[in-house]
């Protein structure tokens, strides 16, 4: 047998002997081929040899256990690893994906795309249709054709810095050629169901913990800080996307796909372009008759438009790009019996309802929680009275129906009233904060009740902490829910403020945090730097991690384009009244801006005791103004906008997203500080009012032409 084609006969077709003997050799070669490399700066084999070797050494320890060592090539990174990861900024962020649940909605979702484009219903639009693996999220970033770095999706804009462990994936190349300077490649890490059959029964071997599932796998096998413990577990890794690049790959979506292909990336065979709703699902239902037998966890397709063109003009919302959803598969169903009703105080005080279950499996994972929504999803009718579930109540001690929707969180679907107990008992929802005992309120309108105790409540205390300290808002490294929870359980923070003044308190003398149980000098210098680095803060992250209710990452960063800087939204939630007057007014032609949502801002800084908390934490922050993403020179940049009537060139949400481009505000309303009113056929009010106001009103034409070349 020659030397060429033992390297490419499978594993399993050597000898124990044979590929003992071919162990050494590449053992060798990868060995002298890291030395040239990453010592010497000398390259001596090519990029496409050092990856071929390596993924038939890899193969080989995978078929033989036996010949795999603590110090094989494959178990060896290029340096060590800090304590814990390290953070990468995303270029371009990473961004979630709308759901569809029903075929409806995949329709609707085509009504959206060709209502924003402008495209009747007989105009050609294609899509593509690939599977969502159930993974963890990856980029890539190389550069001249070398893997440069890797991070997870985070929080969409910072993700961990997980690039050695990457190394490891036998399906991620370390160099590309002809690929453009700069490519990130984006993708999905996740473990095979015969692999983490695999694992799972090493594990039981070892007596360590197993696995809920392939997912949980993957992604606590990608998050090591022992890069050689990441290299010992079977990762594989789907590309599907792309994020910066410094030349396009193609002008569509499958094109780009078949590129990566090209380019060394797997990238998944079930891909197909679509030209209408009805292929769409029908490529849906196929997938999901391969599900089974696909040999890796999947929970839907996504449907992405296949013009990156038209994608470039859909753009993005503010979490989720217009261009694509994931239709996700039908919940899974199982049966278990509810064995007591639990309830939960959040931040906002509301009463969460929460079944503990006996644990079943549903959809791969064990389940021993679902939500019941409020009183009335357990009274068997909803918020305005109708009937849900033919009016079947919930106790304690049914037997209940589990779905998970969208394949994440548990509910209760029905219930089995043949096997309800003859002494059961409806249950009685409390009105008295089980925390705290304050009274417990439902409000005309609202949908559950709520902890009237505020800040007396623990429960919400420590709930808006855990939020202060979340991803979109502070983010501290090394102060996460766990470490909150202790604190103020033993009186070392009870507010936000109290974080940053933790050092000063806890820092020296003889209740040192150094002195804690589970912390050193090490550890406790490290959280005190990460709190300081936290001191010089975005806007949008200070009002979001307000807690502030009805207020999440989108609603704080309108905000916080909308007034710039902490004085100017300060200044307009103080003086600000419910209901009337200019500051009202104000905050409701923020485009995006509701009354609930301004009605809840302004009472955050009506409250005597949640003002002072406020003002105690900006007192230990320096809050950096909003940043808007302008062009240079547009000739609508800083200008306010609003648009009325019918657009008839594009849609109003084309609109919008072209002059947010631009670097133009768009209000919703009509005001002394509106600049220009672009006005349509069957402008009304809006109209008149910018004529009394003596704000210069232009037709489309005019606004086109104006932004033509920008």
């Amino acid at each position: 047998m020659t030397d060429e084609t033992k390297m490419t006969d499978p594993a399993t077709g050597l000898t124990v002997e044979a590929a003992q003997s071919e162990v050494r050799s590449l053992t060798d070669a990868i060995e002298k081929a890291n030395d040239a490399y990453h010592r010497q700066d000398a390259p001596e084999i090519s990029d496409a040899e050092y990856d071929r070797l390596k993924r038939r050494l890899l193969a080989l320890e995978a078929a033989f256990p036996e010949l795999a060592s603590d110090q094989s090539p494959t178990q060896k990174v290029g340096g060590a690893l800090a304590e814990g990861f390290g953070k990468i900024t995303h270029e371009i962020r990473m961004l979630s994906l709308g759901n569809a649940f029903e075929d409806e909605d995949v329709s609707e979702f085509d009504g959206r795309i060709r209502s924003y484009l402008g495209l009747d219903g007989a105009a050609a639009l294609a899509y593509t249709a690939e599977p969502k693996i159930d993974g963890l999220s990856l980029s890539l970033r190389y550069e001249q054709g070398k893997l440069i770095h890797a991070a997870t999706r985070g929080d969409g804009e910072t993700g961990e810095n997980v690039t050695e462990n990457a190394r490891t994936i036998a399906d991620i190349p370390q160099h590309i050629s002809g690929a453009p300077e700069v490519l990130e490649v984006r993708g999905e890490v996740y473990m095979s169901h015969a692999d983490f059959a695999a694992l799972n029964a090493r594990q039981l071997e070892k007596g360590d913990k197993l696995f809920a599932n392939p997912r949980n796998a993957a992604a606590g096998s990608l998050r090591q800080l022992d890069a050689s413990i990441t290299a010992a577990r079977p990762l594989k890794f789907f590309a599907y996307a792309w994020g910066a690049l410094s030349a396009p790959l193609s002008d569509t979506q499958f094109g780009a796909i078949a590129r990566l292909a090209e380019l060394g990336f797997t990238t998944n065979p079930l891909t197909k372009i679509c030209n209408t709703p009805e292929e769409l699902i029908a490529h849906y239902r196929s997938i999901e008759q391969q599900r089974a037998a696909l040999g890796y966890d999947i929970d839907g397709v996504v449907y992405k438009v296949n013009d990156l063109a038209l994608q470039k003009r859909l753009g993005f919302r503010s979490t989720t790009p217009r261009w694509a959803i994931a239709h996700k598969f039908p919940a899974e169903l199982a049966w278990t019996r509810l064995e007591r009703i639990e309830i939960q105080v959040g931040r906002t005080g509301a009463l969460s309802p929460v079944a503990r279950l006996v644990p079943v499996t549903v959809g791969g994972v064990v389940v021993s929680n679902a939500t019941l929504h409020n009183e009335d999803y357990i009274l068997g009718r909803d918020s305005k009275g109708a009937l849900i579930r033919e009016g079947r109540d919930i106790r304690e001690g049914d037997w209940v129906q589990v779905y998970r929707a969208g394949d994440v969180i548990p509910k209760i679907k029905d219930v089995d009233l043949t096997k309800r107990a003859p002494e059961s008992v409806p249950y009685v929802f409390p009105v008295t904060c089980p925390e705290c005992g304050s009274d417990a309120i439902r409000e005309e309108g609202d949908a559950v009740r709520r902890c009237s105790g505020g800040l007396i409540c623990p429960a919400q205390a420590v709930e808006k902490l855990k939020h202060f300290v979340s991803r979109g808002a502070f983010d501290i490294e090394g102060l996460g829910a766990k470490q909150v929870e202790t604190f103020y359980k033993d009186g070392w923070i009870r507010e936000p403020a109290d974080i940053f003044t933790l050092q000063a308190r806890y820092g020296s003398g003889l209740q040192q945090l150094k002195n804690r149980e589970g912390w050193g000098a090490k550890s406790a210098e490290n959280l005190f730097a990460a709190i300081d680095e936290r001191r010089k803060i975005s806007l949008a992250r200070v009002i979001f991690a307000l807690g502030l209710r009805h207020v999440g990452e989108a609603g704080a960063s309108l905000l916080a384009h909308h007034y710039g800087t902490w004085a100017a939204f300060e200044s307009a939630m103080t003086h600000a009244q419910i209901g009337a007057g200019a500051g009202w007014e104000d905050l409701l032609a923020v485009d995006g801006v509701g009354a609930v949502l301004a009605t809840s801002a302004i009472t955050a800084f009506h409250q005597e005791n949640e003002r002072a908390s406020i003002d105690r934490l900006i007192a230990e922050l320096d809050v950096q103004p909003a940043v808007r993403r302008v062009a240079t020179g547009s000739p609508v940049e800083g200008l306010t906008v609003v648009f009325t009537g019918t657009l008839e060139k594009m849609s109003r949400a084309e609109a919008k997203s072209r002059a947010e481009a631009l670097g133009a505000k768009v209000s919703g309303s009509v005001s002394a500080k509106t600049d220009i009113l672009i006005a349509g056929p069957g402008a009304g009010s809006k109209a008149t009012k910018a004529a009394d106001l003596g704000i210069r009103v232009i037709d489309e034409d005019a606004w086109l032409a104006m932004i033509e070349g920008a």
